[in-house]
């Protein structure tokens, strides 16, 4: 039996002791990671007779990680068509095997056909970002520099250490460490560097401030408000490696304080932890691991602690951030989460992205940080300070072309923060009668040209959350048929607001605002009544008249008719014209209030033609009787 070093996207992961067993030569080639040898073992094997899908799975990948694309493509789409055996993190490589060969619309199509078994937040993810990238929005000139402390092995997870030191992790050989044989290259240890203010770095030395250990102490973390380092190492004991009951060992995660005192925070024999992050403003701290609740491969969570110590099980970040990739090395900076990802829909195997926590706790989509931060390489290991004066120093690590070794560090300099800014909006679309949610209905924002930059429809529940590239002003409008319609135009201010709390949008169903009357629908009104023999609008007769106003200003559309009538009391000539007085004064005081002239199409009086009973001329009545008669009704023409 011989131990593997496994590579997870070029940051070092576990060790597993891997018996070549009786399995086919192909399997154990690939259990050893010769996917070379492995592809040629099975091509073999395939000869003789049909490869298990297992097999054929292993195969996918071997091409994937030889970057034989196409072939690898071929083989994922047969084996899904197949059966369903694929796990979330191969059909990630299937996706980006098919973006490396294939438009990317394609891409997408597939990625519809299995949006019932895959999260919502993966589909808003890939369009968003590929319309980014194939506008290139974002992009900021600057270059990258090689940092001249790399050497030709692997220099990793670079981290801001007290004043003007760098951090990090490198394989380069030691004459004190145990040596990994199929590389020839050390475990990994954490150095210390000086760094100047242009970000050039010099003076590479072992990190002495830690107790020493012949294999993985790597991807470390300083905070200044604990005075305190986090970083992993392998599991041990008694100075050698400690494995479980498969023979695997895992990487733990530690911290050590000012006094040079150990203390072991995230440690399981079977699971690894990587990239230690603490947030001072939170106390959260945040890490990437591989548990049942994983998205795919290794996913981002944080742990709530008191001064370091942890007092939470661990949170997963979430569909939004999380994917049926990997995501590693958190880092939180102006309130923003930068992260690693090799999710499909990225520059290369890992790209860099953005996403900003909003004071709803919802991350916004993450933002590739395109092209210059990311290559068609690994980019991992992002980290960014303020330098003042609107100047920013950072550093990131990445196996891109012109490099010293594997994965070299690289610095930058800029002068705004990288990402791009973008405008997210959570809320629910609800009844105003009720307040329950309204389902499906058509949210469209548009740029102050009146140009459609979005559309989207709310939930069953009537919520919803729409993201876009930061303007200088958007309009939101809502339309579904029998509700009023909603628009608001938002400034720059108060975009950054409405941000900051739920965006409800409350509608009014058409329905609630009418009702049948003599068989012909009208707007809905409390019964108002001129005063006898007048046709002026009282203040009474206005606050019911007002209602129409609102109901039109929801409904622009409607076509109204105004038809006034009276009792018998008095002449019929006489009330023919008191009706037609007060109809063309509802319409007066109508169009007065805004109500357009191609609204109402018509405004009758009907004096005592239309009797609602049997108040005829010389017939006794009572008053009440008489007044059920007197009525004037706000007819809907376009709904009968």
């Amino acid at each position: 039996m011989k131990c593997k070093l496994f590579l997870t996207f070029f940051s070092i992961a576990t060790f597993v002791c891997l018996g070549q067993g009786n399995g086919s030569n192909g399997d154990n080639y690939f259990n050893g990671y010769e996917y070379q040898k492995a592809i040629q073992a099975y091509a073999k094997e395939r000869s003789k007779k049909p490869l298990t899908n297992h097999q054929l799975l292993n195969l996918a990948d071997s091409y994937f990680n030889i970057r034989a694309y196409e072939k690898a493509s071929k083989l994922y789409l047969d084996i899904n068509k197949n059966d369903t055996i694929m796990s979330t993190t191969r059909f990630n490589r299937m996706l980006q095997s098919l973006s490396k060969t294939s438009d990317r619309e394609r891409v997408l199509t597939f990625l519809r056909t299995k949006s019932d078994l895959l999260t919502s937040e993966l589909s808003e993810n890939a369009e968003f970002n590929y319309e980014l990238m194939t506008a290139a929005v974002g992009n900021l000139a600057f270059q990258l520099f090689n940092v001249a402390i790399n050497s030709p092995q692997d220099d990793i997870s670079p981290a801001f250490y007290k004043d003007s030191l760098l951090l990090f992790s490198s394989s380069r050989i030691q004459k004190t460490k145990d040596t990994y044989i199929p590389t020839g290259e050390s475990y990994l240890d954490i150095y210390t560097a000086i760094t100047d203010e242009k970000g050039a770095v010099t003076g590479a030395a072992v990190f002495p401030d830690i107790p020493f250990s012949k294999f993985h102490k790597s991807t470390p973390f300083y905070s200044e408000k604990l005075n305190t380092l986090f970083y992993i190492q392998s599991n041990t004991v008694d100075g050698e490696l400690a494995v479980d009951e498969n023979g695997k060992n895992a990487l733990a995660i530690g911290m050590q304080n000012s006094t040079g005192k150990y203390q072991s925070l995230l440690k399981d024999l079977s699971t690894s932890f990587y990239y230690p992050f603490f947030d001072e403003r939170t106390e959260r701290l945040y890490f990437a691991a591989t548990f049942d609740d994983s998205y795919g491969g290794t996913d981002l969570y944080y742990v709530t602690t008191n001064n370091g110590q942890i007092m939470s099980a661990p949170t997963n970040l979430g569909p939004r951030v999380n994917s049926p990739g990997n995501e590693i090395s958190p880092f939180l900076f102006d309130g923003d989460l930068y992260f690693s990802s090799d999710v499909f829909y990225g520059l290369g195997g890992m790209d860099v992205y953005k996403s900003n926590q909003n004071t709803n706790g919802l991350y916004s989509i993450p933002v590739n940080l395109g092209e210059g931060i990311n290559s068609t390489s690994d980019d991992f290991g992002f980290i960014i300070k303020d330098k003042g004066d609107g100047q920013y120093l950072g550093y990131l690590a990445s196996n891109r072309k012109g490099g010293n070794g594997g994965d070299d560090i690289y610095g930058f300099n800029i002068n705004e923060i990288p990402g791009l800014k973008t405008f997210m909006l959570t809320g629910n679309v609800k009844n105003v009668s009720n307040q329950n949610g309204i389902s499906q209905v058509q949210i469209t924002v548009l740029d102050l040209q009146g140009n459609t930059i979005k559309e989207l429809l709310a939930k069953e529940d009537g919520s919803f959350t729409l993201e876009i590239p930061w303007k200088e002003g958007v309009t939101i409008k809502t339309a579904k048929e029998k509700y009023s319609n909603f628009s608001i135009t938002l400034n720059e201010e108060k975009m950054q607001s409405a941000e900051a709390v739920p965006f409800n949008i409350d509608l009014v169903l058409l329905d609630n605002l009418l009702e049948k009357k003599e068989d012909q629908t009208v707007v809905k009104l409390n019964k108002f009544y001129f005063d006898k023999g007048r046709s002026v609008v009282t203040p009474a007769v206005a606050a019911e008249l007002d209602k129409v106003v609102e109901t039109v200003a929801n409904f622009p559309n409607l076509r109204l008719a105004i038809a006034s009538h009276t009792d018998t009391r008095g002449s019929s000539s006489y009330n023919q014209k008191l009706s037609q007085s007060r109809s063309d004064a509802v319409k007066a005081y109508l169009l007065k209030k805004g109500v357009a002239k191609t609204t109402i199409v018509e405004s009758l009086g009907y004096g005592e033609e239309k009797l609602t009973n049997n108040c005829v001329n010389g017939a006794y009545c009572l008053d009440f009787l008489h007044k059920q008669n007197e009525r004037t009704l706000i007819k809907v023409f376009n709904m009968e």
